[in-house]
């Protein structure tokens, strides 16, 4: 059986534009501060028709600490699953000290998604605007995407795509997939 392929999508900062406080990103910790990145639907739209899984690995700690609840996550993941039509939404709950397998930079939820899905990670694609994305989808064999909005903080030492926007890689993978 052919295994299949996937664009891996970070949720904060490219399917939806992150809040951004003193040039650091932050997830919406509501609904009404969800503010999608629209232009992602129609190309998501090209990559299902050419037969790409979807999906979403984001890491969300705020539900940890306390600052996002759970019932809240879900209404969020439900509102951009079904508008960016996305087959599955794969979320890490801890914070950083809990040192689990599943929040990026590690990469289970990349490896769970390809057993799930029958994936095959060297065809696949990870899109993201932190290190950590990138880092995550690089130690699979994914080709990866880094959105850099030049965040005060580390950047990915390795990538294989680097823009400062969502148009941009848009108009280049439309070229290359």
């Amino acid at each position: 059986m052919e295994k299949n392929k996937a664009f891996f999508f970070d949720r904060d900062g490219i399917l939806n534009k992150a809040i951004v406080k003193n040039n650091k990103p932050y997830s919406p910790r509501f609904p009404h501060q969800l503010k999608l990145n629209y232009e992602l639907r129609s190309f998501i739209k090209k990559l299902k028709d050419k037969k790409f899984v979807i999906i979403v690995v984001t890491n969300q700690p705020d539900i940890k600490r306390g600052k996002l609840l759970k019932y809240t996550s879900k209404i969020i993941n439900t509102i951009i699953k079904r508008y960016f039509l996305i087959d599955e939404v794969y979320i890490c709950e801890h914070d950083k000290s809990d040192n689990c397998e599943c929040r990026k930079p590690k990469n289970s939820m990349l490896k769970t998604a390809s057993k799930k899905w029958n994936i095959d990670l060297k065809k696949s694609f990870m899109v993201g605007d932190r290190w950590k994305d990138i880092k995550a989808g690089d130690s699979v064999g994914c080709t990866t995407i880094f959105i850099d909005y030049n965040y005060h903080e580390m950047k990915p030492k390795y990538y294989n795509y680097k823009f400062d926007n969502i148009s941009k890689m848009i108009k280049k993978m439309k070229e290359i997939i």
